[in-house]
Order: structure tokens, then C-alpha cells, then sequence
């Protein structure tokens, strides 16, 4: 067993400190916002591609969308419901306008929106930077940006995951920003997701691009491509920030190829990390056990902390590793991972996660939703 979750081994905790350091005063000032004036934290909602890929139509979004406002998801902020590849007809029609496929999307894209907006959540869409999709079964935008964002816009869209396949062979520097002038140009607020795969390190150059930012290849629902991911993800960290976020790909809870305590440590390590909050699995049809994590509101609202800072790696000693990062209000999130196979103890020092020897803390563990006794915290501070 890669990951178990026990209270030593694997906690997730917030903890709140007496004192404010001159670092996280400097921290809560930075600020750099895309133009549009979203993302102020990391976006929270539903895609079509991990469990579905192709095999998409309108009912199915229509029903995500009750499944969000029914669950009480909605609620929780999970307001995104993104369409991915595959909507559109191969070709365009006989004005260069992109056609959404007759026999899945008979509706058209409009009165998607319309239903989705009626329902208090908010219509994501899916195009590429190139001349076609990775699946090859639609158009992408590439020579037609202004177009497609005007329609794009014109039919309410919210969000627009941007991909990187089929291109003309020029870098993503020259070509994603054609689509992030277009997109301003229609004075519509879309959330512009940049889906690089990070092969340019976008987190150097996607802030005054777009709101988010792919650091990684695509994510698969296994242990292995999910740490991975985090791990590449978390060398971007001091890149993250209000208005624009590192994404290590969408949420694989509940699709089944990993047991619920990997997916609550996946929920746990995407979650500090400031990654957007993308759920991928049929949430038509989830069990108790998978709403038990995509639901937590402790460590959602740790994502969505309005200082906007993701987490690191503060520790490494073989596979333990200790991750923390500030949060507003005093506090500090802290992961407590082992990744190896037998039960180990791991201590987070004072030291390692930002918080003065001497302070009197409260430790919270948000899966156990627990507080430690003062004293035991006092305890970890005098073997630091």
C-alpha cells in the first residue's frame, strides 16, 4: 500500500499562530491579475474529459449540472461545468464558425449556457492553439482567434481550457497570447486555462496570459502519475499567486484507480497547492465515500484562503516529507505525507513551516476534523 491515512502519519492541519511574520505581511500584498479580474483564488467546478473523454453530450452537462446544485457541491464553490474536446463538428461552417456536433450537442451551446447559468453555476468550453484539437475530431482556434472567441463569448461562455496540439510548429509564447487579446476583446470576463502541459514552463511567463497554468503532462488516475504531478507542480510554487495558478491537471478522485486514501491525499496535496479544484468523475453517480473528500469544506476552504499562497515542500527525509504554506488570519496548512510502504512517525518543526519558536498554536486536523491538545503542540516545539 503506497499511502495510508492515520493521524501520525498522514494528517492534513491547520494551525494558528499568536504571531504575524514580516513575510506573510509582504505575502498578503502580492497581487498581479490578469486584466479580466478573475481568479482571485483557484477555480472550482466539473470536467467532462477524465471520465468521459469523448464520449460527451449535452444531457450529460445538463445533468452534471443538477448533480452539482443537488449534492450541494454548488454550494461549496464547485461552480465550473467545463465541456472538454470533442463538441464541436470537424469542420467549420461556410463563415469559418465553429459548429457544435448535431447529433450530441442538438441544442446548440447557447442554450447549454442558458441552462447552466439558470442553474447559478457557470459554462466552460474547450478549443487549442493549433490548427486541431488533440483529438483530431474538431477545429482548433489557430488563425482563428478572434472569431472563435467572439463566439465563444456570444454564447456565454465562462471558461475556455486552451490546448497545445496540432500546431504550426511556433512556440506557445507567440500563439496563446493571441487568444488571451481576443478573448479581452470581446469584454466578456472567460477564465483563460492554459493547457501547455508545461513543456515551456508556462508559470515563468502564463501570469500575463492567462488565469492558470499547466505545469504538467496529463494526468492519469494511479498513484504514480498523481504524485509525480504534484512534484513537478510544486517546483513552480512562488509562481502561483492571485489572478493566476499552477495546475498539475484535474482531479481523478472518484474514478477508481486509486484507493480513497490516495484520493484523499491527491484532495490534500491539490488542495494546498492552490490547484485548481476540477472534479473528474461522474458526479451523477458518486458514493459517500468520494463526496466525503471532494466535499470537506476545511480543506476546500484551504485551497480557496484568499492569501493566495501555494504550499511547498518544507522537509524531505526519504519518503516522508512535510508540506506547508501559509494561509490568512495567522495560519499555516501543513501536509504530513509518507510515501513509503510501513507506518512512520513524521514531525513538522517549528523551523520548517514558518512559525516562531515560542508560540502557543491550536493544530486542527481537517480529515479528522480533531484539535490536538495544546500541550502536545508545545511538546513538538521544545524537540525542535
Amino acid at each position: 500500500m503506497k499511502a495510508s491515512l492515520l493521524l501520525i502519519w498522514l494528517t492534513f492541519l491547520l494551525i494558528i499562530v499568536n504571531s504575524f511574520t514580516a513575510n506573510n505581511a509582504q505575502r498578503l500584498s502580492r497581487r498581479n491579475l490578469l486584466a479580466n479580474g478573475l481568479a482571485s483564488t483557484p477555480p472550482m467546478g466539473w470536467n467532462s474529459w477524465n471520465h468521459f473523454n469523448c464520449m460527451i453530450d449535452e444531457k450529460v452537462i445538463r445533468e452534471t449540472a443538477d448533480a452539482l446544485v443537488s449534492t450541494g457541491l454548488a454550494k461549496l464553490g464547485y461552480k465550473f461545468v467545463n465541456i472538454d474536446d470533442c463538441w464541436a463538428q470537424l469542420n467549420r461552417d461556410d463563415k469559418g464558425y465553429l459548429v457544435p456536433k448535431k447529433d450530441t450537442f442538438p441544442s446548440g451551446i447557447k442554450a447549454l449556457a442558458d441552462y447552466v447559468h439558470s442553474k447559478g453555476l457557470k459554462l466552460g468550453i474547450y478549443s487549442d492553439a493549433g490548427y486541431f484539437t488533440c483529438s483530431k475530431k474538431m477545429p482548433g482556434s489557430l488563425g482563428h482567434e478572434e472569431q472563435d472567441a467572439e463566439t465563444f463569448a456570444s454564447w456565454g461562455i465562462d471558461y475556455l481550457k486552451y490546448d497545445n496540439c496540432n500546431t504550426d510548429g511556433s512556440g506557445p509564447t507567440s500563439r496563446y497570447p493571441v487568444m488571451t487579446r481576443a478573448l479581452m476583446n470581446t469584454g466578456r470576463p472567460i477564465f483563460f486555462s492554459l493547457c501547455e502541459w508545461g513543456d515551456m514552463h508556462p508559470a515563468t511567463w502564463g501570469l500575463n496570459v492567462g488565469n492558470s497554468w499547466r505545469t504538467t503532462n496529463d494526468i492519469s488516475d494511479n498513484w504514480d502519475s498523481m504524485i509525480s504531478r504534484a512534484d513537478q507542480n510544486e517546483v513552480y510554487a512562488e509562481y502561483a499567486r492571485p489572478g493566476g495558478w499552477n495546475d498539475p491537471d484535474m482531479l481523478e478522485v472518484g474514478n477508481g484507480g486509486m484507493t480513497k486514501n490516495e484520493y484523499i491525499i491527491h484532495f490534500s496535496i491539490w488542495a494546498i497547492s492552490k490547484a485548481p479544484l476540477l472534479i473528474g468523475c461522474d458526479v451523477r453517480n458518486t458514493t459517500k465515500d468520494i463526496m466525503d473528500i471532494i466535499a470537506n469544506e476545511e480543506v476546500i476552504a484551504v485551497n480557496q484562503d484568499k492569501l493566495g499562497v501555494q504550499a511547498k515542500k518544507v522537509r524531505m527525509e526519504g519518503d516522508l516529507e512535510v508540506w506547508a504554506g501559509p494561509l490568512s488570519n495567522y495560519r499555516v496548512a501543513v501536509v504530513l505525507l509518507n510515501r513509503g510502504p510501513g507506518r512512520t512517525a513524521i514531525t513538522a518543526y517549528w523551523d520548517d513551516i514558518g512559525i516562531p519558536v515560542g508560540s502557543s498554536v491550536i493544530a486542527r486536523d481537517l480529515w479528522e476534523s480533531q484539535e490536538f491538545e495544546a500541550k502536545i503542540c508545545r511538546e513538538y516545539n521544545s524537540n525542535n
